[in-house]
């Protein structure tokens, strides 16, 4: 729709004389503001655009006003229809996540991040927002190639970059949209090239292995593994996303300012919210920044047991509107949850809350954007060797490389043939034929002894505790341990955002108390714990009383609920506070030895302490329960 059918007979001279001044306000929300620093790992050397003033405080504010009105005329229906909020709001909710999938990328991610935000929405909405997708289409292959070329212009075409290049999308989202190449051989990063090599192995396990591979004369495959993979994914941001988004983002600080000084959604805080979209909307708009990210996940799992991935970045061909990563031949968590896991469905969901309590409470820097779509799995065949260097590296407190775990000639074979029976059972679920084939292959290769590995992707969103935040969890975290479910109450509002908004405190303390002695009394059967009920109420209860949590805080605590939610689907006797114990123990290790948290407050180390040993007790009580069960039912040696 073109600003000339909108303005439904404006003459020019209003358009000369009127807008430029009825723009003001919004001219104001335009204008550059300070950038707040990226947590970027490597720093972007992208050049800022430079705008002319006459761009900047005449054009600008005009083609915002357009977009405002336009956007007006786009919700027309939704302001239309507000008495069904109190006859059928869960119509209402469709008819506004309709209008937001056409009113462009902005609208999308806001629909998406307010579905997240169950502590200041209710439950209804956001699960329909939640359904939200774009219904952006694929730009043309003429801007791609724009975009490469004055990206890599120091390249004669994109020829001498990629040996391939697939002018079709394999993906489109609201802000951009992914391509799949193939890397010529001197593009290949150094990092890769070294990744395969094990030189953080200790003396003791680099010995024995190559005597080992010595005996079982295995070459040194480094060379062939890296011409394997040299499959890239290149995703290409929008023509004019970033403008539009700005515009967008403008207007939403606008209208936000208007409805805080309403007594009754002040405590929303909706300007701050704005901003903090805004920083969500800026960092998915740099790709080097995903890119960043996805060094620093690949740097901290480099040296864990646990088999999960993150693709690897090409820094070197990447940028603020190129991303260059490893193309990961892998399937969609989505299918196993659909039509089962043949026996994989514990080892999987093991995989994943393993990696998110690692980013969680080891690094501090988690995946903040975990939802199926954005998890896969492939499968690996581990050697006897790679068993062992397991065993070795364990028995002297060294983690094993997740390099290890790279895609052999066998694990090729087995994702060929397993690609194209999930693409077909996805596209037609009721085919009966098909599901048994995916399950009993799935079973066969259980049976072949094949591991699955799960691999996280589209890493722009990030959740990272900053020392205030993580010292006020760590705080909570020890009125949690002691089970003081009152004083949790107390934390939440006093270290809220608007203390003084929070209504009816002491009934808010009380409601936390009573699900924490919930939690208490299942002490020893918390696997029948459901986390996400829990979480849910506590959410609830955030709501129902205006206490504002920070955002950070409520990303984890949505994480958790979904990761909950998938591995509950794949095993449901799945319990998260004995998958926790692993990490409390590295967590223990890292606090002794490097004194990363020296600056917190004795007390709260203590309490993680105290919890550790609490855990570790009850998995020695059922360990205890288990082996008596073993004697009396002899599952030791039923045979004899």
């Amino acid at each position: 729709m073109t600003f000339g059918r909108l303005r439904y007979g404006l003459g020019r001279r209003y358009l000369l004389y009127s807008l430029p001044v009825a723009t003001l306000p919004i001219a104001y929300h335009t204008l550059p503001k300070r950038q707040s620093s990226q947590r970027i790992y490597k720093p972007d050397t992208a050049t800022p655009i430079k705008r002319s003033p006459l761009k900047i405080y005449i054009l600008e504010p005009i083609l915002t006003l357009r977009r405002l009105i336009w956007l007006c005329v786009l919700f027309v229906p939704v302001f239309a229809s507000l008495p069904l909020l109190w006859i059928n709001s869960t119509l209402w909710y469709r008819i506004l996540t309709k209008q937001m999938s056409k009113a462009g990328p902005t609208f999308i991610k806001l629909g998406q991040w307010a579905a997240s935000r169950t502590d200041l929405f209710s439950p209804d909405l956001c699960h329909i927002l939640g359904r939200l997708h774009s219904a952006a289409h694929p730009h043309s292959i003429r801007h791609t190639r724009r975009v490469l070329t004055s990206t890599y212009s120091d390249a004669e075409s994109l020829d001498d970059i990629f040996e391939e290049f697939d002018d079709k999308p394999i993906g489109c989202g609201a802000i951009a949209q992914v391509y799949k190449g193939k890397l010529r051989e001197e593009f290949i990063p150094d990092d890769w090239r070294v990744a395969h090599r094990h030189e953080d192995d200790s003396w003791i396990v680099t010995f024995i292995t190559n005597v080992l591979n010595n005996y079982q004369n295995q070459q040194d495959t480094t060379q062939e593994l890296i011409t394997s993979s040299r499959h890239v994914a290149v995703k290409v941001i929008h023509p004019h996303v970033t403008e539009l988004i700005e515009r967008d983002l403008a207007i939403l600080h606008c209208g936000a300012s208007v409805l805080s000084l309403f007594p009754g959604i002040k405590w929303l805080s909706l300007p701050e919210e704005v901003a903090v979209f805004g920083e969500l909307m800026q960092s998915q708009l740099n790709l080097s920044v995903e890119a960043s990210n996805l060094g620093r996940f690949e740097d901290n799992f480099r040296e864990r047991r646990g088999a999960a991935s993150f693709p690897k970045p090409v820094f070197a061909l990447s940028a603020k509107d190129v991303l260059v990563e490893e193309f990961e031949d892998a399937l969609p968590l989505k299918t196993f949850l659909k039509f089962g896991g043949g026996g994989f469905e514990e080892r999987i969901a093991g995989l994943g809350l393993d990696a998110f309590l690692n980013m969680l409470l080891i690094d501090n820097f988690a995946h903040a954007d975990l939802h199926p779509g954005n998890i896969y799995i492939k499968f690996y065949k581990p050697t006897s060797i790679d068993l062992l260097k397991n065993v070795l590296s364990s028995l002297i407190s060294r983690p094993r490389s997740t390099t290890d775990l790279t895609t052999n000639e066998a694990s090729q074979e087995v994702m060929n043939a397993l690609l194209p029976l999930a693409k077909q059972i996805n596209k037609h679920g009721d085919d009966e034929e098909a599901v048994q084939q995916w399950t009993m292959k799935l079973r066969q290769l259980n049976e072949d002894g094949f591991q699955p590995e799960i691999v996280f992707l589209d890493t722009g969103l990030i959740t990272e505790l900053d020392d205030k935040n993580r010292n006020n969890f760590l705080e909570l975290f020890q009125a949690v341990s002691h089970f003081d479910g009152y004083r949790v109450g107390q934390l939440m509002i006093e270290r809220s955002r608007c203390p003084e908004l929070a209504k009816d405190k002491e009934t808010f303390a009380l409601k936390m108390q009573h699900i924490v002695l919930g939690v208490k009394s299942k002490t020893f059967s918390l696997a029948k714990i459901r986390l996400s009920e829990v979480l849910s109420q506590v959410l609830s209860s955030v709501r129902d009383h205006h206490v504002k949590m920070e955002a950070d805080f409520v990303n984890t605590v949505l994480s958790i609920l979904l990761l909950e939610g998938i591995g509950r689907q794949l095993d449901p006797n799945m319990d998260l506070f004995k998958a926790a114990i692993p990490i409390l123990r590295q967590l223990g290790k890292k606090v002794g030895t490097s004194g990363s948290y020296a600056q917190v407050d004795k007390g709260n180390l203590g309490a993680m302490l105290k919890l550790w040993v609490w855990m570790e007790a009850r998995e020695f009580v059922s360990s205890v329960h288990e082996m008596d069960d073993c004697i009396r039912y002899d599952w030791l040696s039923p045979n004899i």
